[in-house]
């Protein structure tokens, strides 16, 4: 090779573009680590389409601290190669996001084909010290143990003046919305704000081998604080054609939720940082429902799969197949202990579910032992619930919070209430 052509060659890896082997990675780049790993970003959207987080970072540490979201755009791989990646005590933001949708995008576009792939033992986590928890609906508190009111959650920015006072979409670890295309697997989340992992209007998703460690205390300066609605996965609003497999959590709330809720009058729009989601949180019609999901293989200490519409926001053909909860004496229990295993329906988010909107959920090989096995609190139809094993302390297995005769065509095969000494 001619000294000059080795040259460039050289200048191109030490510069942050594409290193010999083909690859690009933040150490290549100046700058924080938040700085870093975006230059990476752009440098692979001209060129690789692929960056590469290593598990040593070039400032000497084996850890990658986030001070505001990375964006992701469409055609990007991120490989995390045996890394860890945490959110900054003064991070008040996603670790990652879409980077269609944020503060202000009302309109988001649609973003194409993105992959967050984990190799080896790779995990992403909250801050040590977070400056908000919890959802939209929570006030910051230093204290919320000492709160009666369970509309609370911890933050350090609590009692701050110009600094917000309740939790947003920012407490999500990983926002994604409009994507068609997106894939995450074998990662573990720990402690992330709020919900783990949320989706908005997203088509063709397949998720697998996750793990969490999400339950709903965190310990800040020795001291135990509460952090709530810690829910694993979300799926909200027109979320379609999800692979949702091999996912195991200790949650402080729904291992996965799937949401289409229509909430008159009180809608949000798109960007708004008071909002529990980044896009709207109005239900546009067919489009905004949540369809052709496949479940398998989830184990949760907590509450399992929950299936929630409102007015005439629909969700349908739902395909579930093994889900277990099953308490631990290591964790104490949320709200005195699960639900359920599988939930199909559920109050409080607006007018009642229009009924048959919920319909065509299939689910079987469930095991549990909360309140209930399965909870139905809707007029739902065209449903299957078969292989069930309940050892809770429940009188059935089954619990119907509706007038049974309002459901329609719904189905309970092989389901057992077990004696567990």
């Amino acid at each position: 090779m001619k000294p000059l052509l080795l040259f460039l060659l050289m200048a191109q890896g030490l510069s942050g573009q594409v290193n010999t082997d083909g690859t690009i990675t933040p150490n290549d780049f100046k700058g924080n680590d938040t700085e870093r790993i975006r230059a990476a970003i752009d440098s692979a959207k001209n060129t690789t389409h692929k960056i590469v987080i290593p598990a040593r970072n070039a400032n000497g540490s084996n850890l990658w601290k986030i001070d505001s979201a990375i964006l992701l755009p469409g055609n990007m791989t991120i490989i995390l190669d045996n890394c860890i990646i945490q959110l900054s005590d003064s991070c008040r933001d996603n670790m990652f996001r879409s980077d269609n949708t944020g503060i202000g995008i009302t309109d988001p576009v649609w973003n194409y084909n993105i992959s967050i792939t984990g190799i080896g033992d790779v995990i992403l986590k909250g801050a040590d010290n977070p400056r908000a928890t919890g959802d939209a609906y929570r006030t910051l508190t230093l204290a919320p143990e000492q709160e009666k009111n369970r509309r609370v959650s911890y933050g350090s920015d609590a009692g701050k003046n110009e600094r917000k006072q309740k939790g947003d979409w920012r407490n999500n670890l990983i926002q994604i919305a409009y994507v068609n295309g997106f894939s995450l697997k074998n990662v573990k989340i720990e402690h992330s704000h709020a919900w783990a992992v949320s989706f908005e209007r997203t088509h063709n998703a397949y998720l697998s081998d996750l793990q969490f460690h999400n339950p709903e205390t965190l310990m800040i300066n020795d001291v135990e604080k509460k952090a709530f609605n810690k829910d694993a996965i979300n799926l909200r609003h027109g979320c379609k054609y999800f692979r949702i497999n091999n996912i195991t959590g200790i949650n402080g709330d729904d291992l996965i939720a799937l949401s289409s809720l229509d909430v008159a009058p009180f809608y949000h729009t798109g960007g708004d940082v008071n909002s529990y989601q980044v896009t709207t949180t109005r239900w546009n019609g067919p489009e905004d429902d949540t369809e052709q999901i496949f479940i398998t293989n989830c184990q949760t200490n907590y509450a399992g799969v929950a299936i929630r519409a409102s007015d005439s926001a629909g969700i349908h053909h739902v395909y579930i197949d093994g889900v277990i909860t099953k308490a631990r004496s290591d964790i104490p229990p949320p709200y005195g202990g699960s639900p359920y295993t599988l939930l199909v329906g559920g109050g409080g988010y607006g007018a009642a579910s229009v009924s048959g909107k919920i319909n065509n959920i299939y689910a079987m090989n469930l095991t549990g032992d909360g309140k209930s096995l399965i909870r139905v609190e809707s007029p739902v139809s065209h449903c299957v619930f078969m292989n069930g094993i309940y050892t809770g302390d429940a009188d059935e297995a089954v619990i119907y919070k509706i007038d049974k005769s309002k459901t329609s065509q719904v189905k309970e095969v092989n389901i057992l209430k077990a004696s567990v000494r």
